[in-house]
């Protein structure tokens, strides 16, 4: 295991590790031939498997990668393969995805990645029933959620410089941004919506705003909408998969992210939890939290603790709008999956605007 307390090593030493910790592959998942292409994959990695005992099934919810579960039958055993979206690396540190994989896998808190090739990752399952939008808004589903986002931000350490990346990364997208969409209908929604001058400016704004709230850096998940939380039943436990997103942010936006996406894909924002409900998840996050540690008790989590969460926590579900739209400006030029992403990013922001008053007031 990389020492987790190399909090800078050098790109050869990840290189190194990730090198002698995962078999690489030399092929590539095509999009219009994902099933022979995971077959392919399969075979390299277990050569024991015969490809006509090995089911394939695509997985079509997810918005920014090709995913195919490959089922061992006479074993039982399952793998999912991901092959990278169209240009996902503008958007995504495929290096960094996969050291949090090994690490993650290490600590036993996602499955073992049991390879990867030249545009993806194969990796195991964890057994369970992937939630809906309304189970993140089942009360007892929502106690599990918050112990285990608790745990994660409690004693997960990844190497690598410890200070959050959320503001370097939507500078960064940001700039990717083009000037004039390919697509006739998106740039026309693009036009109608949104004036880029105002967008930096707002950037530059609510970045100043919430640095100033000085929310402790952890290690985030940085994506837990509904179709990466999985519910085992016979251990009744939640999990979290797909980390691509992973890395070193603000523990305030990694909560307030999860509440946004409590409104779907669709952006239900009556859905967007209220005081009552999240002072709740917010005592079990941060009582877990206190657990965590052998000075800390239950006792210490005050009602204090718990309100100035709740201020943190909504401020950052502006970052979490600001976060998400800049990402679907990216993808709405670049992704070639089947996703509306130019109306996606229009709702975002707009309820960006609608909150931002009242939350930047709390």
């Amino acid at each position: 295991m990389l020492a987790t307390h190399i909090t800078n090593p050098t790109e050869a030493q990840v290189d190194e590790y990730i090198h002698n910790a995962v078999p690489t592959l030399d092929l590539t998942v095509h999009h219009d031939d994902l099933f022979n292409g995971a077959a392919t994959v399969m075979t390299a990695l277990f050569p024991e498997w015969n490809t006509s005992d090995i089911s394939f099934l695509q997985f079509k919810d997810g918005i920014t990668n090709k995913l195919i579960c490959c089922t061992h039958n006479p074993t039982g055993t399952q793998v999912l393969v991901r092959a990278y979206g169209k240009k996902s690396e503008v958007i995504i540190d495929r290096k960094q995805e996969i050291m949090n994989m090994v690490i993650l896998s290490e600590l036993g808190l996602c499955p073992p990645l049991f390879g990867k090739f030249r545009n993806g990752l194969a990796y195991g399952c964890i057994p369970g029933k992937v939630f809906k939008v309304a189970d993140m808004r089942d009360p007892h589903m929502m106690e599990l959620v918050a112990k285990k986002v608790a745990i994660w931000h409690s004693t997960v350490t990844i190497p690598g410089e410890r200070s959050s990346k959320l503001f370097k990364t939507i500078h960064k997208w940001i700039h990717e941004v083009p000037e004039a969409y390919t697509k006739p209908d998106v740039q026309e929604i693009f036009a109608k919506n949104f004036d880029m001058k105002q967008i930096y400016s707002e950037l530059a704004m609510l970045e100043d705003h919430l640095l100033r709230l000085n929310s402790p850096v952890v290690f985030c998940h940085n994506d837990l909408l509904y179709g990466n939380l999985i519910y085992d039943e016979v251990k009744d436990d939640a999990f979290f998969i797909d980390y691509e997103y992973g890395s070193y942010s603000f523990r305030a936006f990694d909560i307030a992210n999860h509440f946004n996406e409590m409104c779907g894909f669709e952006c239900e924002y009556e859905n967007y939890p209220s005081r009552p409900v999240q002072l709740k998840w917010l005592r079990t996050y941060l009582e877990t939290a206190a657990s965590q540690t052998e000075e800390e008790s239950k006792a210490m989590v005050t009602d204090e603790d718990v309100e100035q969460l709740y201020r943190e926590v909504n401020k950052f579900a502006l970052a979490s709008h600001f976060y998400w739209g800049v990402w679907a400006l990216v993808q709405a030029q670049l992704s070639d999956i089947d996703f509306d992403y130019m109306p996606y990013a229009v709702l975002r922001f707009n309820e960006y605007f609608k909150r931002r008053d009242e939350f930047f007031a709390l």
